[in-house]
C-alpha cells in the first residue's frame, strides 16, 4: 500500500486526529477537567480551520481516483469548517446546560464524524465513495437531531430523519446500480467517457438525483425538513440547514459537472422545474408558519431553490456563484439562528414568532443581528445576500434561462413579506407578558454572531472573494 495517497488528506486526517484526541479527553479525563473541554474542542476546530487556509495543502488523486483534492475542494472544505466553527461556538451555552452538560463529548465527536462524511462527499471521485461520505454524514445527523432524548419532538425528530435518509439512500443505491449496468464503472472520469445518454444511464441519474434530494430538501424530497428542524436543538437545525446543505449542494454540483455535463438536455429541465417549485412552495409555505423554526425551515428549502439556479447553469460562472452564494448563506442564517438559540435560552424552550416581539426594547444588539440576517436572506442591498443572488440569477440569465429567472425574482418578492413578519414582531410589536426580559447572550455566542455580521459586509463587498472562487471554478 502507498502511504503517500494519504498526503493528500490532510484536512481528513487532522479531523480525524482531532475526533481521538476529543474522544479520548472526554472518556478519560477527570470531572474537573472537563469543565475545560468545550473551550478545548472549540479552539482546537479553530486552529483547524485555520490549517485549512494553509497554501501547502497539496493537490492531487489518491487511491487511484476514488479521491480528489482540488483548490475548489479544499476552498468548499473550508467554508463547511467555517460554518461548522459557528455552530460550535452557538451551541456553547445550550451544551453548558443540566440536561446535556454531561453529554458535550457526544455533541462534538458525533459533529466531528458528520462533517468528516461531508469532506467524503466533497472529494469523491467515485460514486461509491460519494455515497459512503453521505452515509457517514447522515447516520450521526439523527443522533445529533435526537440529542434532547427526553424532548418528545426531538426523538421524533430524530426518528423522521434517520427512516427518511435510509429511503433516500436506498434510491440512491437503485439509481447508483443501473449507472454501473449502463457503463460498467463509478469513477467520474471513467463514466463521462461512456454512452450517457443511454436509457438505463438516465434513469440511474434520476434516481440518484432523488436521493441527493433529500439532503438539499428539494420538493418533493423535503417533506422532512420542517417536522426535524422545529424538533431538533437549535444548533443542530443550524448544522442541518447550513452545512449539510452546502456539502449536498457541492458534491452535486462536481457530479453534474464532472460526469453528466453530456446529457445536460436530461437534466436542464428537471433541474428547471425543480426549482420553480423548490422557490414557489418553500416561500408560500413560510408565510404561514407561527414557530421560528420551522420558518426558517421552509426558508431554507426555498434557499435550496435558488442554490438550484447556479447549478443549472452548467458553466465555471455557474459555480463560482453557486459557492459564493453558499458562503453567504452560511453567515446569514447562521446569524439568525444565533439570534434564535439565545432567545429560546432566554425564554425557556419557546420559538414561536411571537417570542420575539418587542425584541428589540429588551435585547435591541440581538434584533439588530437578525434584521441584517433576514435583510441579508431576502436578497435587500448594500448586504451580501443582495450580491449572491444578483450573481446566481445572473450566470442562469447568461444561459438563457430567462423565465426561471424572472419566476425566482418574483418569489424574491414574496420572500421579502414574510422576512418583514420578523422585523415587524421585533420592532413594532408589543412584547408578551411572558416574553424575554433584557439580557446578555453568552460569549461564545457573540463571538459567533460578531463573526457572522462581519461576513454579512464584508463578503459582499470585497469583490476579490468572487474573483478568487471565480479563478478556482475555472480551473475545474
Amino acid at each position: 500500500m502507498n502511504f503517500s495517497n494519504f498526503l493528500f488528506m490532510g484536512q481528513e486526517i487532522g479531523l480525524v486526529i482531532l475526533f481521538v484526541f476529543l474522544f479520548l479527553y472526554d472518556t478519560f479525563c477527570s470531572e474537573k477537567s472537563k469543565k475545560y473541554f468545550q473551550g478545548v474542542a472549540v479552539t482546537l476546530f479553530a486552529v483547524l480551520t485555520a490549517y485549512g487556509f494553509c497554501p501547502s495543502l497539496l493537490t492531487g488523486e489518491a487511491f487511484g481516483g476514488l479521491y480528489i483534492s482540488s483548490a475548489m475542494t479544499i476552498l468548499m472544505k473550508n467554508i463547511l469548517n467555517v460554518a461548522t466553527l459557528v455552530v460550535l461556538l452557538q451551541s456553547c451555552k445550550w451544551l453548558s446546560s443540566e440536561g446535556t452538560a454531561h453529554r458535550q463529548g457526544e455533541f462534538y465527536t458525533i459533529t466531528l464524524i458528520t462533517l468528516l462524511g461531508m469532506y467524503l462527499m466533497v472529494s469523491a471521485g467515485n460514486f461509491m465513495m460519494l455515497y459512503i461520505g453521505m452515509e457517514t454524514a447522515s447516520l450521526p445527523l439523527a443522533c445529533l437531531a435526537a440529542f434532547n432524548k427526553f424532548r418528545e419532538k426531538s426523538a421524533e425528530a430524530g426518528v423522521k430523519y434517520i427512516l427518511i435518509s435510509a429511503f433516500s439512500s436506498g434510491i440512491m443505491l437503485f439509481g447508483l446500480s443501473f449507472l454501473y449496468g449502463g457503463l460498467g464503472t463509478l469513477y467520474f472520469s471513467d463514466m463521462s467517457l461512456g454512452n450517457m445518454a443511454s436509457p438505463l444511464v438516465i434513469l440511474g441519474f434520476v434516481f440518484f438525483f432523488g436521493g441527493l434530494g433529500f439532503k438539499l430538501s428539494l420538493v418533493p424530497f423535503h417533506l422532512w425538513t420542517a417536522d426535524v428542524y422545529e424538533g431538533a436543538p437549535t444548533s443542530v437545525t443550524a448544522y442541518l440547514s447550513v452545512v449539510s446543505k452546502g456539502a449536498a449542494a457541492f458534491a452535486l454540483i462536481f457530479a453534474l459537472y464532472k460526469v453528466f455535463g453530456s446529457i445536460e438536455a436530461v437534466w436542464h429541465p428537471i433541474l428547471w422545474w425543480l426549482s420553480v417549485i423548490t422557490i414557489t412552495l418553500g416561500n408560500l409555505f413560510a408565510i404561514r408558519q407561527t414557530d421560528i423554526k420551522r420558518f426558517f425551515a421552509f426558508s431554507s428549502i426555498s434557499q435550496a431553490g435558488y442554490i438550484l439556479l447556479g447549478i443549472i447553469a452548467g458553466t465555471a460562472q455557474g459555480m463560482t456563484a453557486t459557492v459564493y452564494y453558499v458562503l453567504v448563506y452560511l453567515f446569514s442564517n447562521l446569524a439568525a439562528f444565533g439570534v434564535i438559540a439565545a432567545v429560546e435560552h432566554q425564554s425557556k424552550g419557546d420559538t414561536r414568532i411571537a417570542a420575539f416581539n418587542g425584541l428589540y426594547k429588551s435585547n435591541p444588539v440581538l434584533a439588530f443581528v437578525m434584521m441584517l440576517a433576514v435583510f441579508s436572506l431576502g436578497g435587500i442591498p448594500p448586504f451580501a445576500g443582495f450580491f449572491s443572488k444578483f450573481l446566481i440569477f445572473a450566470a442562469a440569465y447568461e444561459q438563457g434561462n430567462h423565465i426561471l429567472v424572472f419566476i425566482a425574482l418574483l418569489n424574491t418578492v414574496i420572500s421579502l413579506y414574510y422576512y418583514l413578519l420578523i422585523i415587524k414582531a421585533m420592532f413594532i410589536h408589543e412584547k408578551e407578558e411572558q416574553a424575554v426580559v433584557k439580557f446578555r447572550t453568552d460569549p461564545y455566542n457573540r463571538l459567533s454572531l460578531f463573526i457572522c455580521v462581519i461576513g454579512i459586509f464584508v463578503v459582499g463587498i470585497i469583490s476579490c472573494i468572487y474573483e478568487g472562487i471565480g479563478g478556482l471554478s475555472f480551473g475545474i
